[in-house]
This record gives C-alpha cells, sequence and structure tokens, in this order.
C-alpha cells in the first residue's frame, strides 16, 4: 500500500498502512520524517537483526 499524506492541526502528517483495513496506521509528521531519516542506518541494523 503506498504512503499517503493527511494533516493533523494544520501540520502535514504522512501515513503508512498495511492495507485498507489497517485500523492502527503509522502516521508522523516533518519533525519524526526528519529523525527517521538521520537513523535510517541504524534502523536498518535494528531490522536485520530481528527478523527471522
Amino acid at each position: 500500500m503506498p504512503a499517503t499524506e493527511s494533516e493533523f492541526k494544520g501540520n502535514p502528517m504522512l501515513v503508512l498502512s498495511q492495507g485498507p483495513d489497517d485500523k492502527f496506521p503509522f502516521q508522523f509528521g516533518l519533525k519524526k520524517a526528519k529523525l527517521i531519516l538521520e537513523n535510517l542506518d541504524e534502523i536498518k541494523k535494528f531490522v536485520e537483526k530481528h527478523s527471522k
């Protein structure tokens, strides 16, 4: 499912969903998006370490 954009209290949000029936999609704003980008390598390591 592609990412979509929404708005919360006038602020842009990025919404990541597992499908149309996902009741609790993962959504975050610009500040957290920047934080994710700054730590992308650590996130990748985390996923590799804990994936089976």
